[in-house]
Protein backbone atom coordinates (compact mmCIF):
# COMPACT_ATOMS: atom_id res chain seq x y z
CA UNK A 1 0.00 0.00 0.00
CA UNK A 2 0.91 3.26 -0.54
CA UNK A 3 0.15 7.07 0.23
CA UNK A 4 -1.12 8.88 -2.81
CA UNK A 5 1.56 10.76 -4.70
CA UNK A 6 -0.82 14.06 -3.55
CA UNK A 7 -0.08 13.31 0.20
CA UNK A 8 1.60 16.34 0.51
CA UNK A 9 -1.37 18.39 -0.12
CA UNK A 10 -3.00 16.06 1.94
CA UNK A 11 -0.74 16.58 4.98
CA UNK A 12 -1.04 20.25 4.68
CA UNK A 13 -5.08 20.27 4.80
CA UNK A 14 -5.10 18.30 8.01
CA UNK A 15 -1.97 20.61 9.65
CA UNK A 16 -4.70 23.50 9.98
CA UNK A 17 -6.75 20.88 11.48
CA UNK A 18 -5.42 18.95 13.79
CA UNK A 19 -3.76 19.27 16.99
CA UNK A 20 0.15 18.08 17.77
CA UNK A 21 0.03 17.46 14.04
CA UNK A 22 3.29 16.04 12.66
CA UNK A 23 3.92 14.68 9.21
CA UNK A 24 5.59 11.64 10.01
CA UNK A 25 3.16 10.82 12.74
CA UNK A 26 -0.57 11.60 10.43
CA UNK A 27 0.96 9.51 7.54
CA UNK A 28 1.57 6.89 10.03
CA UNK A 29 -1.63 7.19 11.55
CA UNK A 30 -3.66 6.61 8.11
CA UNK A 31 -1.34 3.28 7.03
CA UNK A 32 -2.31 2.18 9.97
CA UNK A 33 -6.01 2.20 8.93
CA UNK A 34 -8.48 -0.19 7.10
CA UNK A 35 -11.47 2.03 5.69
CA UNK A 36 -13.97 0.10 4.93
CA UNK A 37 -17.02 0.61 2.63
CA UNK A 38 -19.54 -1.96 2.79
CA UNK A 39 -23.15 -1.83 0.61
CA UNK A 40 -25.73 -4.27 -0.48
CA UNK A 41 -27.63 -4.76 -4.26
CA UNK A 42 -30.36 -2.21 -3.10
CA UNK A 43 -27.32 0.61 -2.87
CA UNK A 44 -25.53 -0.22 -5.44
CA UNK A 45 -28.97 -0.50 -8.30
CA UNK A 46 -30.32 2.57 -7.20
CA UNK A 47 -29.16 5.96 -8.46
CA UNK A 48 -29.20 7.57 -5.62
CA UNK A 49 -27.09 4.84 -4.06
CA UNK A 50 -24.54 4.59 -6.82
CA UNK A 51 -23.99 8.55 -6.52
CA UNK A 52 -23.76 7.87 -2.71
CA UNK A 53 -20.78 5.50 -3.29
CA UNK A 54 -19.65 6.93 -6.13
CA UNK A 55 -18.61 10.59 -4.04
CA UNK A 56 -17.49 8.09 -1.16
CA UNK A 57 -15.22 6.38 -2.98
CA UNK A 58 -13.95 9.88 -4.68
CA UNK A 59 -13.45 11.18 -1.26
CA UNK A 60 -12.02 8.50 1.15
CA UNK A 61 -9.57 7.02 -1.92
CA UNK A 62 -7.69 10.64 -1.83
CA UNK A 63 -6.70 10.21 1.87
CA UNK A 64 -6.38 6.44 3.04
CA UNK A 65 -3.77 4.29 1.80
CA UNK A 66 -5.87 0.67 2.39
CA UNK A 67 -9.54 0.70 1.07
CA UNK A 68 -11.92 -2.66 1.68
CA UNK A 69 -14.70 -2.13 -0.79
CA UNK A 70 -16.81 -4.85 0.20
CA UNK A 71 -20.39 -6.01 -1.71
CA UNK A 72 -23.06 -7.64 0.93
CA UNK A 73 -24.23 -9.57 -1.74
CA UNK A 74 -23.99 -10.96 -4.71
CA UNK A 75 -26.20 -8.24 -6.55
CA UNK A 76 -23.35 -5.59 -5.59
CA UNK A 77 -20.47 -7.66 -6.98
CA UNK A 78 -20.08 -5.47 -10.62
CA UNK A 79 -20.43 -2.46 -8.46
CA UNK A 80 -17.69 -3.43 -6.23
CA UNK A 81 -15.10 -4.13 -9.32
CA UNK A 82 -16.52 -0.41 -11.12
CA UNK A 83 -15.03 1.41 -7.36
CA UNK A 84 -12.25 -0.45 -7.29
CA UNK A 85 -11.07 0.66 -10.39
CA UNK A 86 -12.11 4.42 -9.76
CA UNK A 87 -10.20 4.66 -6.73
CA UNK A 88 -7.24 2.92 -9.05
CA UNK A 89 -7.88 6.02 -10.88
CA UNK A 90 -7.31 8.28 -8.16
CA UNK A 91 -4.43 6.40 -6.30
CA UNK A 92 -2.97 3.79 -8.77
CA UNK A 93 -0.94 2.63 -5.46
CA UNK A 94 -3.67 2.24 -3.28
CA UNK A 95 -4.29 -0.96 -1.36
CA UNK A 96 -7.69 -2.76 -2.46
CA UNK A 97 -7.29 -5.62 -0.50
CA UNK A 98 -7.94 -5.08 3.18
CA UNK A 99 -10.61 -7.53 5.30
CA UNK A 100 -13.89 -5.35 6.01
CA UNK A 101 -14.21 -7.23 8.91
CA UNK A 102 -10.80 -6.26 9.95
CA UNK A 103 -12.04 -2.33 8.76
CA UNK A 104 -10.87 0.39 11.23
CA UNK A 105 -13.98 2.01 10.51
CA UNK A 106 -16.66 1.41 8.04
CA UNK A 107 -19.50 3.32 6.00
CA UNK A 108 -22.25 0.67 5.16
CA UNK A 109 -25.02 2.03 2.66
CA UNK A 110 -28.16 0.27 1.81
CA UNK A 111 -30.31 -1.79 4.28
CA UNK A 112 -27.67 -4.38 5.36
CA UNK A 113 -25.29 -4.22 8.29
CA UNK A 114 -21.75 -5.64 8.60
CA UNK A 115 -19.91 -6.31 11.98
CA UNK A 116 -16.47 -5.36 12.42
CA UNK A 117 -13.94 -4.34 15.33
CA UNK A 118 -13.98 -1.00 14.66
CA UNK A 119 -16.92 2.02 14.36
CA UNK A 120 -19.45 1.55 11.64
CA UNK A 121 -21.00 4.45 10.25
CA UNK A 122 -24.53 4.22 8.31
CA UNK A 123 -25.27 6.96 5.31
CA UNK A 124 -28.53 6.74 2.64
CA UNK A 125 -30.21 9.18 1.52
CA UNK A 126 -33.98 10.37 -0.14
CA UNK A 127 -33.70 12.39 -2.72
CA UNK A 128 -32.83 15.64 -1.09
CA UNK A 129 -32.12 14.30 2.02
CA UNK A 130 -28.96 13.62 3.47
CA UNK A 131 -29.17 10.80 6.08
CA UNK A 132 -25.89 9.50 8.29
CA UNK A 133 -26.53 7.32 11.49
CA UNK A 134 -23.81 5.87 13.65
CA UNK A 135 -26.91 3.15 14.88
CA UNK A 136 -27.98 1.18 12.29
CA UNK A 137 -28.73 1.11 8.17
CA UNK A 138 -31.06 4.05 6.99
CA UNK A 139 -31.31 2.93 3.06
CA UNK A 140 -31.55 4.71 -0.52
CA UNK A 141 -34.42 6.41 -1.79
CA UNK A 142 -35.72 5.91 -5.11
CA UNK A 143 -35.18 8.71 -7.01
CA UNK A 144 -32.45 9.80 -9.47
CA UNK A 145 -32.03 13.02 -7.38
CA UNK A 146 -28.41 13.13 -6.42
CA UNK A 147 -28.10 15.61 -3.63
CA UNK A 148 -29.19 14.11 -0.72
CA UNK A 149 -26.35 11.51 -2.04
CA UNK A 150 -23.83 13.73 -2.19
CA UNK A 151 -24.40 15.59 1.11
CA UNK A 152 -24.73 12.10 2.97
CA UNK A 153 -21.43 11.30 1.18
CA UNK A 154 -19.64 14.24 2.68
CA UNK A 155 -21.15 13.77 5.72
CA UNK A 156 -19.85 10.17 6.21
CA UNK A 157 -16.76 10.66 4.79
CA UNK A 158 -16.18 13.72 7.70
CA UNK A 159 -17.44 11.24 10.24
CA UNK A 160 -14.61 8.82 9.35
CA UNK A 161 -11.64 11.24 9.41
CA UNK A 162 -13.19 12.44 13.06
CA UNK A 163 -13.07 8.80 14.08
CA UNK A 164 -9.38 8.03 12.79
CA UNK A 165 -8.09 11.44 14.33
CA UNK A 166 -10.56 11.62 17.35
CA UNK A 167 -8.07 12.33 19.86
CA UNK A 168 -6.58 15.47 17.70
CA UNK A 169 -10.14 17.51 16.65
CA UNK A 170 -11.15 18.91 20.20
CA UNK A 171 -15.02 18.47 20.04
CA UNK A 172 -14.75 16.48 17.47
CA UNK A 173 -17.03 14.01 18.27
CA UNK A 174 -19.38 11.55 15.81
CA UNK A 175 -22.75 13.12 14.44
CA UNK A 176 -25.79 11.11 15.59
CA UNK A 177 -28.77 10.41 13.50
CA UNK A 178 -28.97 13.53 10.53
CA UNK A 179 -31.53 13.91 8.43
CA UNK A 180 -30.79 17.16 6.32
CA UNK A 181 -32.89 18.15 4.33
CA UNK A 182 -30.32 20.44 1.17
CA UNK A 183 -33.68 22.78 0.26
CA UNK A 184 -34.50 23.72 3.64
CA UNK A 185 -30.83 23.00 5.17
CA UNK A 186 -33.26 21.94 8.10
CA UNK A 187 -33.54 18.84 9.73
CA UNK A 188 -36.54 16.20 8.05
CA UNK A 189 -39.13 15.47 9.53
CA UNK A 190 -39.21 11.51 10.71
CA UNK A 191 -39.90 9.35 7.28
CA UNK A 192 -40.14 12.49 5.18
CA UNK A 193 -39.54 11.70 1.13
CA UNK A 194 -37.13 14.07 -0.58
CA UNK A 195 -38.18 14.09 -3.96
CA UNK A 196 -37.20 14.36 -7.49
CA UNK A 197 -35.37 16.98 -9.22
CA UNK A 198 -37.24 16.33 -12.67
CA UNK A 199 -36.54 18.10 -15.22
CA UNK A 200 -34.76 21.42 -15.36
CA UNK A 201 -33.72 23.83 -17.50
CA UNK A 202 -31.27 25.94 -16.47
CA UNK A 203 -31.46 29.00 -19.02
CA UNK A 204 -28.39 30.64 -19.66
CA UNK A 205 -26.02 29.81 -16.38
CA UNK A 206 -22.26 30.45 -15.33
CA UNK A 207 -20.00 28.16 -13.27
CA UNK A 208 -16.95 30.40 -12.58
CA UNK A 209 -14.23 28.62 -10.93
CA UNK A 210 -13.43 24.55 -11.21
CA UNK A 211 -11.64 24.59 -8.65
CA UNK A 212 -12.32 21.83 -5.64
CA UNK A 213 -15.77 23.54 -5.19
CA UNK A 214 -16.69 23.67 -8.77
CA UNK A 215 -15.57 20.08 -8.53
CA UNK A 216 -18.41 19.38 -6.29
CA UNK A 217 -20.94 21.22 -8.40
CA UNK A 218 -20.28 19.16 -11.58
CA UNK A 219 -20.51 15.89 -9.80
CA UNK A 220 -23.99 17.03 -9.06
CA UNK A 221 -24.77 18.30 -12.19
CA UNK A 222 -23.22 15.55 -14.07
CA UNK A 223 -25.54 13.81 -12.24
CA UNK A 224 -28.78 14.79 -14.02
CA UNK A 225 -29.73 13.73 -17.38
CA UNK A 226 -32.57 15.82 -17.77
CA UNK A 227 -31.28 19.48 -17.59
CA UNK A 228 -30.98 21.28 -19.88
CA UNK A 229 -30.04 25.13 -21.10
CA UNK A 230 -26.54 26.22 -21.63
CA UNK A 231 -23.77 26.20 -19.26
CA UNK A 232 -20.90 29.02 -19.06
CA UNK A 233 -17.62 27.05 -17.73
CA UNK A 234 -15.19 29.81 -17.14
CA UNK A 235 -11.18 28.98 -15.49
CA UNK A 236 -8.54 30.07 -16.49
CA UNK A 237 -6.06 26.83 -15.14
CA UNK A 238 -5.08 23.69 -15.83
CA UNK A 239 -4.95 20.66 -13.23
CA UNK A 240 -1.82 20.52 -11.44
CA UNK A 241 -1.11 17.12 -9.21
CA UNK A 242 -1.61 18.49 -5.95
CA UNK A 243 -5.38 19.10 -6.84
CA UNK A 244 -6.38 15.72 -6.49
CA UNK A 245 -6.49 16.21 -3.11
CA UNK A 246 -9.48 17.64 -2.96
CA UNK A 247 -11.08 17.52 -6.67
CA UNK A 248 -13.54 15.37 -6.37
CA UNK A 249 -14.34 14.67 -10.24
CA UNK A 250 -9.90 14.77 -10.99
CA UNK A 251 -8.05 11.40 -11.62
CA UNK A 252 -4.81 11.00 -12.12
CA UNK A 253 -5.33 10.98 -16.27
CA UNK A 254 -6.36 14.28 -15.78
CA UNK A 255 -3.65 16.32 -14.45
CA UNK A 256 -2.65 18.69 -17.12
CA UNK A 257 -5.72 18.94 -18.74
CA UNK A 258 -7.35 22.35 -18.54
CA UNK A 259 -10.18 22.32 -16.04
CA UNK A 260 -12.76 23.73 -18.16
CA UNK A 261 -12.57 20.29 -20.60
CA UNK A 262 -12.26 18.17 -17.80
CA UNK A 263 -15.51 19.61 -16.34
CA UNK A 264 -17.06 19.67 -20.22
CA UNK A 265 -16.19 16.34 -20.51
CA UNK A 266 -17.71 14.85 -17.50
CA UNK A 267 -21.37 17.07 -18.31
CA UNK A 268 -21.28 15.52 -21.81
CA UNK A 269 -24.03 12.83 -20.25
CA UNK A 270 -26.45 16.08 -19.54
CA UNK A 271 -28.86 17.65 -22.07
CA UNK A 272 -26.72 21.02 -21.14
CA UNK A 273 -24.68 23.45 -23.92
CA UNK A 274 -21.25 23.20 -21.92
CA UNK A 275 -19.56 26.50 -23.53
CA UNK A 276 -15.70 26.62 -22.33
CA UNK A 277 -13.82 29.45 -21.62
CA UNK A 278 -10.42 29.30 -20.25
CA UNK A 279 -10.24 32.21 -18.99
CA UNK A 280 -10.64 34.73 -16.19
CA UNK A 281 -13.94 35.97 -15.07
CA UNK A 282 -12.06 39.79 -16.33
CA UNK A 283 -11.28 38.03 -19.30
CA UNK A 284 -14.59 36.40 -20.24
CA UNK A 285 -16.43 39.50 -19.76
CA UNK A 286 -14.09 41.45 -22.41
CA UNK A 287 -14.64 38.87 -25.10
CA UNK A 288 -18.59 38.68 -24.20
CA UNK A 289 -20.47 41.43 -25.80
CA UNK A 290 -23.71 40.50 -23.44
CA UNK A 291 -23.55 41.56 -19.79
CA UNK A 292 -26.74 39.62 -18.82
CA UNK A 293 -26.22 37.84 -16.64
CA UNK A 294 -28.95 35.58 -15.81
CA UNK A 295 -27.85 33.08 -13.10
CA UNK A 296 -23.84 32.99 -11.55
CA UNK A 297 -22.75 30.17 -9.34
CA UNK A 298 -19.32 31.81 -7.79
CA UNK A 299 -16.60 28.83 -6.89
CA UNK A 300 -13.70 31.37 -6.85
CA UNK A 301 -11.08 31.19 -4.07
CA UNK A 302 -10.71 34.77 -3.30
CA UNK A 303 -12.43 38.13 -1.57
CA UNK A 304 -11.25 40.03 -4.49
CA UNK A 305 -12.47 37.78 -7.08
CA UNK A 306 -16.16 37.34 -5.82
CA UNK A 307 -16.43 41.69 -5.85
CA UNK A 308 -15.32 41.21 -8.95
CA UNK A 309 -18.16 38.76 -10.08
CA UNK A 310 -21.17 41.08 -7.95
CA UNK A 311 -19.37 44.31 -9.75
CA UNK A 312 -20.78 42.38 -12.79
CA UNK A 313 -24.34 42.61 -11.59
CA UNK A 314 -25.67 39.32 -12.15
CA UNK A 315 -29.39 39.07 -11.49
CA UNK A 316 -28.90 36.42 -9.26
CA UNK A 317 -25.80 34.27 -7.73
CA UNK A 318 -25.28 31.69 -5.52
CA UNK A 319 -22.35 31.55 -3.73
CA UNK A 320 -20.01 29.19 -2.13
CA UNK A 321 -16.65 28.55 0.03
CA UNK A 322 -14.74 26.68 2.62
CA UNK A 323 -12.66 28.66 5.02
CA UNK A 324 -11.25 27.70 8.41
CA UNK A 325 -14.21 26.55 10.84
CA UNK A 326 -17.17 26.20 8.15
CA UNK A 327 -18.25 26.11 4.37
CA UNK A 328 -21.09 27.33 3.44
CA UNK A 329 -23.53 28.68 0.70
CA UNK A 330 -24.61 32.17 -0.24
CA UNK A 331 -27.44 33.26 -2.20
CA UNK A 332 -27.80 36.81 -3.61
CA UNK A 333 -30.27 39.05 -5.67
CA UNK A 334 -29.18 42.81 -5.48
CA UNK A 335 -30.89 46.18 -4.35
CA UNK A 336 -33.37 43.80 -3.05
CA UNK A 337 -32.74 44.73 1.10
CA UNK A 338 -30.78 41.68 1.35
CA UNK A 339 -27.11 41.80 1.30
CA UNK A 340 -25.31 40.96 -2.00
CA UNK A 341 -22.00 39.38 -2.32
CA UNK A 342 -19.92 41.95 -2.04
CA UNK A 343 -21.24 42.67 1.54
CA UNK A 344 -20.35 39.10 2.81
CA UNK A 345 -16.43 40.33 1.73
CA UNK A 346 -16.12 43.56 2.10
CA UNK A 347 -12.43 43.79 3.66
CA UNK A 348 -12.42 44.97 7.78
CA UNK A 349 -9.11 46.34 8.86
CA UNK A 350 -5.80 46.12 6.69
CA UNK A 351 -5.15 43.37 4.31
CA UNK A 352 -1.98 42.38 3.01
CA UNK A 353 -1.56 42.62 -0.55
CA UNK A 354 -0.23 39.94 -2.53
CA UNK A 355 2.99 40.93 -3.08
CA UNK A 356 3.63 41.41 1.05
CA UNK A 357 2.10 37.77 1.68
CA UNK A 358 4.21 36.30 -0.74
CA UNK A 359 7.32 37.48 0.18
CA UNK A 360 6.81 36.63 3.65
CA UNK A 361 5.83 32.80 2.88
CA UNK A 362 8.81 32.71 1.19
CA UNK A 363 10.84 33.65 3.96
CA UNK A 364 12.08 36.73 1.99
CA UNK A 365 9.96 39.77 3.29
CA UNK A 366 13.00 41.89 2.23
CA UNK A 367 12.44 40.43 -1.99
CA UNK A 368 8.80 42.33 -1.31
CA UNK A 369 10.17 44.18 -4.79
CA UNK A 370 11.56 41.58 -6.57
CA UNK A 371 8.28 39.64 -5.66
CA UNK A 372 5.93 42.28 -6.89
CA UNK A 373 7.90 42.90 -10.06
CA UNK A 374 7.82 38.95 -11.47
CA UNK A 375 4.05 38.87 -10.41
CA UNK A 376 3.08 41.79 -12.46
CA UNK A 377 5.88 40.47 -15.51
CA UNK A 378 5.31 36.62 -14.96
CA UNK A 379 8.79 36.57 -15.66
CA UNK A 380 10.24 33.05 -14.94
CA UNK A 381 11.74 32.58 -11.59
CA UNK A 382 15.31 32.71 -11.80
CA UNK A 383 17.36 29.67 -10.52
CA UNK A 384 19.16 31.79 -8.56
CA UNK A 385 16.13 33.23 -6.58
CA UNK A 386 15.12 29.91 -5.80
CA UNK A 387 18.46 29.08 -3.83
CA UNK A 388 17.44 31.98 -1.89
CA UNK A 389 14.54 30.85 -0.79
CA UNK A 390 15.31 27.80 0.15
CA UNK A 391 18.36 28.97 2.18
CA UNK A 392 15.77 31.63 3.56
CA UNK A 393 13.15 28.83 4.49
CA UNK A 394 15.93 26.32 5.44
CA UNK A 395 15.43 23.62 3.65
CA UNK A 396 17.53 21.54 0.69
CA UNK A 397 16.71 23.55 -2.31
CA UNK A 398 16.99 20.21 -5.10
CA UNK A 399 13.17 19.68 -4.23
CA UNK A 400 12.83 22.92 -5.38
CA UNK A 401 15.02 23.25 -8.26
CA UNK A 402 13.05 21.91 -11.16
CA UNK A 403 10.13 24.82 -10.18
CA UNK A 404 12.80 27.45 -11.38
CA UNK A 405 11.95 29.14 -14.74
CA UNK A 406 7.90 28.84 -13.70
CA UNK A 407 6.07 31.94 -13.07
CA UNK A 408 6.33 33.36 -9.28
CA UNK A 409 2.59 32.70 -9.09
CA UNK A 410 3.15 29.17 -10.70
CA UNK A 411 6.18 28.32 -7.91
CA UNK A 412 4.41 29.40 -5.46
CA UNK A 413 1.75 27.05 -5.82
CA UNK A 414 3.52 24.01 -6.84
CA UNK A 415 6.11 24.73 -4.04
CA UNK A 416 4.34 26.47 -0.92
CA UNK A 417 0.85 25.80 -1.09
CA UNK A 418 1.53 22.26 -3.31
CA UNK A 419 3.11 21.31 -0.02
CA UNK A 420 6.72 20.45 -0.95
CA UNK A 421 8.05 23.48 1.85
CA UNK A 422 5.57 22.13 4.07
CA UNK A 423 6.76 18.35 4.08
CA UNK A 424 10.61 19.71 4.25
CA UNK A 425 9.90 21.33 7.18
CA UNK A 426 7.62 18.21 8.44
CA UNK A 427 4.72 20.86 9.28
CA UNK A 428 7.12 23.91 10.53
CA UNK A 429 6.61 25.95 7.82
CA UNK A 430 3.15 27.17 7.63
CA UNK A 431 0.89 27.92 4.52
CA UNK A 432 -0.76 30.80 4.58
CA UNK A 433 -3.79 29.71 2.32
CA UNK A 434 -6.60 27.49 3.69
CA UNK A 435 -6.60 24.31 2.40
CA UNK A 436 -9.37 21.79 2.97
CA UNK A 437 -10.60 18.54 3.68
CA UNK A 438 -11.83 17.24 0.24
CA UNK A 439 -15.61 16.10 2.01
CA UNK A 440 -15.52 20.23 3.43
CA UNK A 441 -14.94 21.30 -0.76
CA UNK A 442 -17.35 18.57 -2.14
CA UNK A 443 -20.15 19.55 0.33
CA UNK A 444 -19.73 23.10 -0.46
CA UNK A 445 -20.13 22.47 -3.97
CA UNK A 446 -22.84 19.99 -4.19
CA UNK A 447 -24.85 22.85 -2.26
CA UNK A 448 -23.93 25.35 -4.70
CA UNK A 449 -25.17 22.77 -7.27
CA UNK A 450 -28.37 22.14 -5.08
CA UNK A 451 -29.18 25.87 -4.99
CA UNK A 452 -28.90 26.19 -8.65
CA UNK A 453 -30.80 24.17 -10.15
CA UNK A 454 -34.09 24.98 -7.16
CA UNK A 455 -33.64 28.48 -8.18
CA UNK A 456 -33.94 27.00 -12.06
CA UNK A 457 -36.71 25.20 -10.97
CA UNK A 458 -38.92 28.50 -9.39
CA UNK A 459 -38.32 26.95 -5.77
CA UNK A 460 -38.24 30.06 -3.57
CA UNK A 461 -34.30 30.39 -1.86
CA UNK A 462 -33.38 29.49 1.53
CA UNK A 463 -34.82 31.00 4.79
CA UNK A 464 -31.65 33.18 5.06
CA UNK A 465 -29.11 34.41 2.58
CA UNK A 466 -26.00 32.05 4.04
CA UNK A 467 -26.27 28.97 5.18
CA UNK A 468 -23.17 27.41 7.04
CA UNK A 469 -22.02 24.52 8.02
CA UNK A 470 -18.71 22.84 10.12
CA UNK A 471 -18.09 19.20 8.98
CA UNK A 472 -15.08 18.84 12.10
CA UNK A 473 -17.94 18.66 14.37
CA UNK A 474 -21.39 17.37 14.92
CA UNK A 475 -23.58 18.81 12.51
CA UNK A 476 -25.52 21.76 14.02
CA UNK A 477 -29.41 22.21 14.05
CA UNK A 478 -29.38 25.92 13.29
CA UNK A 479 -27.37 26.05 9.51
CA UNK A 480 -28.89 29.72 8.84
CA UNK A 481 -26.62 32.56 8.84
CA UNK A 482 -28.57 36.08 9.40
CA UNK A 483 -26.26 37.82 7.70
CA UNK A 484 -27.13 41.46 7.22
CA UNK A 485 -26.57 43.92 4.28
CA UNK A 486 -23.86 46.42 5.04
CA UNK A 487 -24.77 49.59 6.18
CA UNK A 488 -21.60 51.24 6.26
CA UNK A 489 -21.92 53.03 2.38
CA UNK A 490 -19.22 50.96 1.49
CA UNK A 491 -20.84 48.35 -0.61
CA UNK A 492 -21.86 48.40 -4.15
CA UNK A 493 -25.56 47.37 -3.73
CA UNK A 494 -25.78 51.13 -1.49
CA UNK A 495 -24.44 52.91 -4.85
CA UNK A 496 -27.52 54.75 -6.75
CA UNK A 497 -25.61 54.44 -10.23
CA UNK A 498 -25.26 50.64 -9.47
CA UNK A 499 -28.51 50.15 -7.97
CA UNK A 500 -29.76 52.14 -11.25
CA UNK A 501 -27.92 49.88 -13.62
CA UNK A 502 -28.70 46.86 -12.37
CA UNK A 503 -32.72 47.37 -12.32
CA UNK A 504 -32.05 49.07 -16.40
CA UNK A 505 -30.36 45.59 -17.24
CA UNK A 506 -33.21 43.72 -15.87
CA UNK A 507 -36.16 45.43 -15.71
CA UNK A 508 -37.57 43.03 -19.15
CA UNK A 509 -36.20 40.15 -17.59
CA UNK A 510 -38.03 40.60 -14.32
CA UNK A 511 -41.28 41.05 -16.06
CA UNK A 512 -41.30 38.00 -18.54
CA UNK A 513 -40.13 35.81 -15.53
CA UNK A 514 -42.74 37.10 -13.30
Amino acid sequence: MALANFFDRAATAASQILADFGTAAFSGRLQAQVVGLAFDGEAAHSAEGAALLDLTVRLLARLYPTLAIHALDGPAAERAVELCGLARAINPAIDLGGDVRRASVAVCVGRTGVEIPGRTLFAGSHGWIARFSPAGPVGCGPSANPFGAGGAACIAAANVFRAVVADQIPGGGLDGEVALDLRSYRPAAQGAAGGEVGPVDLGEVHLVGLGAIGNGAVWGLARLPALAGTLHLVDHEAVDLSNLQRYAMAAQVDVDRAKVEVAATLLAGTGLRVARHRATWAEYLAARDDWRLDRVAVALDTARDRVAVQGALPRWIVNAWTQEGDLGVSRHGFADGKPCLACLYLPAGAVKDEDDRIAEELGMPEAQPEVRRMLQTSEPVPAAFVERIAAALGVPAEPLRPFAGQPLRSFYQHAVCGGIVFQLTDGGQPVGATVPMAFQSALAGVMLAADLVRHARGEPDAPTSVTRINLLRPLGTHLADPHARDTTGRCICGDADFVAAYKAKYSSAHRSAG
